[in-house]
């Protein structure tokens, strides 16, 4: 097995869907220049309120990729 080097990254994801979507648009967004991506952790979740009802998600996680071997 050989050992790795992890770094972390903070996103926030927004969505008018869900939380699970405001996930997945920034771990998919993030994908496009950073690779090696292995985890992710909610550490924040916040929500817009409009008319008695939740209009929009935005969700802060915490992603952990490897870096690459030199």
């Amino acid at each position: 097995m050989s050992s790795h080097v992890y770094k972390h990254i903070e996103l926030t994801g927004s969505s008018t869907e869900s939380i699970d979507d405001a996930i997945k648009k920034a771990v998919e967004r993030a994908a496009l220049t950073v690779h090696n991506m292995r985890w992710f952790e909610v550490t924040e979740t916040r929500g817009h309120i409009e008319n008695g009802k939740v209009s929009h998600w935005q969700v802060t996680i915490k992603v952990g990729f490897t870096l690459d071997e030199v």
